[in-house]
């Protein structure tokens, strides 16, 4: 276990309110890189679209930070076939942790389980920092406070995946069936119980393949490599009705040290913001404070996770649960609004939007990614806003190579945002469509064959959008939806 608490507040106590994350604006335009991938015999691995910044890619995954090894098996839990369903994702040391979930009032088991995991260690460090403090005020002594090298925080040592059944929706015996899975992982790899994340994907209203996955763990546990194999094999595992497997890593520097942030998703169905409904899992060697991380999460998936649909559906078992290792020499983050922190920020978002933007190309029976960039709105969150309205509706208009301005126009004046519509642009790749909120001459045959073009060659659909003159910049990904999306869902359990 590392301290991150700055030697001034075990002296004082002094606890200052946290100062509001510095927006980090990448160049809108993307690098595409196809990653390779060592489970081919089983599906290939996503374009991953990278935004520009200070950073290069590199290999491995979640494996790329130091500390951090991953596995993925064939345990025998989905349906048909042979593709790896087990997944495992370690820390070599205490981990500082944070998680996202569903919004979905149905929330699956393990989704249950960690969001429990997670409060219980919040609340035990909040209350300890208030006795502490309490205590000095009264000039009791204390020696506690001497004697800890930092507050509790939650420190991960591992999370475990299972693909084939979500367990969501199975009462009080499908939790049972995650307490039973986690004390047998923690026996093999002697860690506290507590210390175990789970996620599961598959399909709702089926238990977990206990028995298969129980047999497994011991296969599973000594499968674990720190090599891009390793990370590999556990990006496929946790997919279902993915074409693709998602993961990436990247190398900057912060505050001089050089860092890694890398990590895995899977996604391809119901797919809408709400924490979108996907899994992952992102590690970094950075080290950071437990407070500043869970903000810098939870600004991160903000800008990626939460800014992408497919279907419009919001699933049980949304789940990403980020580790930070600490091992890069990096020191302690402990302040959002230091250099550092803008640093790790913006890598942090870029590994988030790399793998959101993949789960949205390979969205089931996609042709094509829809990028929508919205600009001049007041603020972030409502050019995000105006950004989700717009790609939510334009799944079915991409789709018939339709340039139907008016949709977009429509979609972005029904998002909850208030803006002058006198001060509406929308381009579509580098046609203008409307300028000024009127609509301009443009060569519609021109707009489809750009739309047509992109579908045939499963490429990236490009909407612009300006509403004013504000400071506020947000991006939102989907794709279009096809014919083949419901046939994929109409055969999903049979």
């Amino acid at each position: 276990m590392y301290s991150c608490i700055p030697q001034h507040l075990f002296l004082h106590f002094h606890f200052a309110s946290s100062p509001n994350v510095k927006a980090f604006n990448s160049s809108a335009r993307d690098i595409r890189i196809h990653a390779a991938s060592t489970n081919a015999n089983y599906i290939p691995a996503a374009p991953i679209f990278l935004p520009e910044g200070p950073w290069n890619q590199i290999p491995g995954g979640v494996t790329a930070a130091e500390g951090f090894k991953a596995a993925g098996i064939y345990g025998g839990l989905r349906a048909k076939g042979e593709k790896p369903d087990l997944a495992l994702v370690t820390c070599d040391v205490d981990a500082v942790s944070a998680g996202s979930f569903t919004t979905n009032v149905v929330a699956a088991a393990p989704v249950l389980y960690c969001q429990r995991t997670l409060d219980i260690s919040n609340t035990t460090a909040v209350a300890l920092r208030v006795c502490i403090v309490t205590l000095l005020q009264l000039n009791i002594p204390c020696l506690i406070a001497y004697q800890f090298t930092s507050f509790p925080t939650f420190q991960a040592r591992a999370v475990l995946t299972n693909a084939g059944q979500a367990n969501a929706a199975t009462g009080k015996e499908g939790y049972q069936d995650v307490i039973e899975c986690v004390e047998s992982l923690a026996k093999l790899l002697e860690i506290k119980p507590e210390e175990i994340l789970v996620e599961s994907t598959g399909v709702i209203g089926q238990r977990i393949k206990k028995g298969a996955l129980l047999n497994s763990l011991p296969t599973l546990v000594n499968s674990l490599s720190s090599s891009v194999e390793g990370a590999d094999s556990a990006a496929v595992a946790i997919t279902t009705t993915d074409l693709v497997s998602k993961s990436v890593a990247i190398e900057s520097l912060v505050g001089g040290t050089k860092i890694r942030v890398g990590g895995m998703a899977k996604g391809s169905g119901m797919i809408h913001p709400n924490m979108a409904t996907m899994l992952g899992v992102i590690t970094t060697d950075a080290r950071v404070s437990n407070a500043v991380w869970r903000k810098m999460v939870q600004v991160a998936v903000s800008r990626s996770f939460n800014q992408i649909t497919v279907d419009g559906d919001t699933s049980t078992n949304d789940t990403v649960i980020a580790l930070a290792s600490g091992l890069s020499g990096l020191g302690c983050i402990s302040s959002l609004d230091s250099d550092e922190a803008i640093q790790l920020q913006a890598c942090l978002d870029a590994v988030m939007q790399g793998l959101a933007k993949s789960i949205a190309w390979d969205g089931e029976g996609a042709t094509c990614l829809i990028e929508v960039s919205v600009t001049g709105a007041n603020s972030e969150a409502d050019a995000a806003k105006v950004a989700r309205s717009v790609a939510s509706s334009s799944l079915a208009a991409i789709y018939g190579r339709d340039p139907n301005w008016g949709r977009i126009a429509a979609a972005a004046g029904y998002s909850g945002v208030s803006f002058h519509q006198d001060l509406l642009r929308v381009e579509l790749g580098d046609i203008l469509l409307m300028e000024g909120g009127e609509p301009q001459l443009f060569d519609r045959h021109a707009a489809s064959s750009y739309l047509r073009k992109a579908g045939e060659t499963h490429d990236t659909v490009r909407i612009q959008i300006s509403v004013g003159n504000g400071p506020g910049r947000g991006q939102a990904w989907g794709c279009d939806l096809s014919y083949d999306y419901v046939k994929i869902n109409a055969e999903y359990t049979t």
